[in-house]
């Protein structure tokens, strides 16, 4: 057990200040206290469905427990199950590394700039995914590696893929790395059976946003700005893109980087994991079991680099022009987490290899601690910028007045970012849609350095027009606007005021718009998510504990004849 006591130690020392009260709400990360299954939450609306089932589960969680509790639970336990899943990933695959080796690994996936920057961004689901990877190889891999033995280890590939499903993203890393997998060299199930294992896993858990973009189809012709060079993977100081994407770094907003990848002390950063992973390649190549994983980390890292050329932006900008849910892959730096499984491996191969000269325990010790050394503003939420935030009482009383009586809201100022005063310095993303039973009209338009990159929402467009060329309460009405909510200092309206203090003003416009007939539909497909989740979760820990009791019959002397590897042999 020292393996995840060491990850959670980690964990801790990461997500700390999110202990104390209050909710997480930084650029894209987004708590509230309580959730609710709108159409926009089961992917009913002109926006691309980039947060299902995310939006499906908190609004589910959050009827039993507070909202922010719930993403904040779920973030720790990502990052959690990165470290520990390392760990059990090095257990199976390079066992001769022993605790030094896991240690190293649980140190790799959990502090490095990847984490750093996408917990900076707010993308609390996609860690989620990332924490899920090392544990849908490990499963996949051990269908390969050993004969049939019962449903835990096919539990454990329809659990592990659910769970990442939480996000799109999320889902695709986890398929790509059970694929890849499935290739591993093994005596157990054929490579063609694992690999349809976990495709099989990744459609039914992909439901709600396939049948989401079939469904709603307003947001697929919409692409006017596919803003591939806003997104694309960023050169960090010293070490150009392809380095900062090879250090687990890169991340497109230069503002969501931790101060020490922001300097030259990036390099120190950098060098110190690419000389442990490349102490450890060597061993795992031998070890042909791992080379799926290691040749995946390298595609992850050569992919995104590639995408930032001028050939790549190009690239990518004409397919997500021609089929626009290809938009996933604007934000390249997001798919080096594929490499992150070879990392760790590597890791805990290099200790191996060193182990030759000096103690294992010292060697591990000292990569762990040059590792943390050099990312050192990971600690205590990424130097005290990943911390609650506490809302102001008028916006729980807005929300009730809002949620009495659900009509569609338009919201004042016009962008998709806010920044508040009791939120810190970051952008965050408006908190309204997530807080409220009623429609929140949202265009998506991001504006980043100085460019804007166009959301799909032409309706909320349309309605934001109407807004800023004050347009009265007759027209908005008609326009199926029930509520205008200006938050913050904004102009004075002549609508019925229905309330006001100084962080919100409400007004009451009336309108309606006719629900989704599709609700049914998306909520069916939920259900599928979520079955696949709870029926994988089943699977696993009963033939766990069914294999647990198998061994320990297998292990005990009976008479005068004990058994061996599962055969019956004479005693000695």
């Amino acid at each position: 057990m020292v393996a995840p006591a060491y990850a959670l130690a980690l964990t801790l020392a990461v997500t700390a200040p999110l202990a104390a009260p209050g909710y997480l709400l930084l650029r894209d990360a987004v708590s509230t206290p309580r959730s609710y299954l709108t159409d926009a939450a089961l992917g009913l609306s002109q926006a691309a469905p980039r947060a299902l089932p995310q939006d499906f589960a908190v609004a589910l969680a959050s009827t039993a427990l507070d909202g922010g509790i719930v993403v904040k639970i779920l973030l720790a336990a990502g990052l959690w199950a990165a470290g520990w899943g390392a760990a059990r990933l090095v257990a199976r695959l390079v066992p001769d590394a022993g605790i030094a080796g896991q240690c190293v690994a649980a140190t790799i996936a959990i502090w490095n700039p990847y984490v750093a920057e996408r917990l900076l961004q707010g993308h609390w689901s996609l860690l989620v995914g990332y924490g899920c990877l090392p544990w849908v190889a490990g499963a996949v891999l051990r269908l390969r590696a050993d004969p049939p033995i019962g449903l835990a280890p096919v539990g454990a590939v329809l659990f592990w893929i659910a769970l990442a499903g939480v996000t799109p993203t999320g889902l695709m890393l986890a398929a790509t790395v059970a694929l890849a997998c499935a290739l591993a060299p093994g005596q157990g199930r054929s490579r063609m059976w694992c690999a349809a294992v976990g495709a099989a896993a990744s459609v039914t858990a992909a439901l709600p946003w396939l049948v989401a973009s079939v469904l709603s189809d307003d947001w697929a012709g919409a692409v006017t700005d596919t803003g591939v060079e806003a997104f694309a993977a960023r050169a960090e100081p010293g070490l150009g893109t392809l380095g900062s994407l090879a250090s687990l770094g890169g991340i497109w907003n230069a503002e969501a980087v931790p101060a020490s990848r922001s300097t030259l002390f990036a390099l120190v950063s950098a060098g110190v994991l690419l000389v442990i992973v490349a102490i450890g390649v060597p061993l795992l190549l031998r070890r042909r079991i791992g080379v799926p994983l290691l040749v995946l980390g390298a595609v992850a890292v050569a992919a995104p680099a590639l995408l930032a050329t001028d050939a790549g932006l190009a690239l990518a900008d004409s397919l997500i022009r021609a089929l626009p849910g290809l938009g996933v892959i604007r934000d390249g730096q997001k798919w080096v987490a594929l490499a992150v499984p070879a990392y760790a491996l590597a890791g805990a191969a290099a200790v191996v290899v060193l182990r030759r000269r000096l103690p294992a325990v010292a060697v591990g010790a000292v990569c762990c601690a040059a590792l943390i050394a050099t990312l050192p503003d990971l600690t205590w939420g990424v130097g005290g910028r990943v911390v609650p935030v506490h809302y102001p009482p008028g916006w729980p009383t807005a929300a009730s007045l809002i949620n009495a009586d659900p009509a569609p809201v338009a919201v004042l100022p016009v962008d998709s970012m806010r920044r508040f005063d009791w939120a810190g310095d970051a952008p965050v993303l408006d908190p309204l849609p997530r807080w409220l039973r009623a429609e929140v009209l949202t265009t998506g338009d991001l504006t980043i350095a100085g460019q804007t990159v166009s959301g799909e929402g032409t309706r909320a467009r349309a309605v934001q027009q109407l807004l800023l060329s004050g347009a009265d309460r007759d027209a908005l009405a008609a326009a199926g606007v029930g509520w205008v909510v200006v938050e913050g200092p904004g102009p004075e309206l002549d609508l019925p005021l229905a309330y006001r203090d100084p962080d919100l003003t409400v007004y009451a416009v009336g309108g309606r718009t006719a629900e989704s007939t599709l609700r049914t539909t998306m909520i069916a497909a939920h259900a599928v998510w979520l079955g696949q989740l709870v029926t994988g979760l089943l699977a696993m820990l009963l033939g766990s504990r069914r294999a647990h009791r198998r061994d320990h019959q297998v292990d005990r002397p009976q008479g005068g004849d004990q058994q061996v590897g599962g055969h019956v042999g004479p005693g000695r």
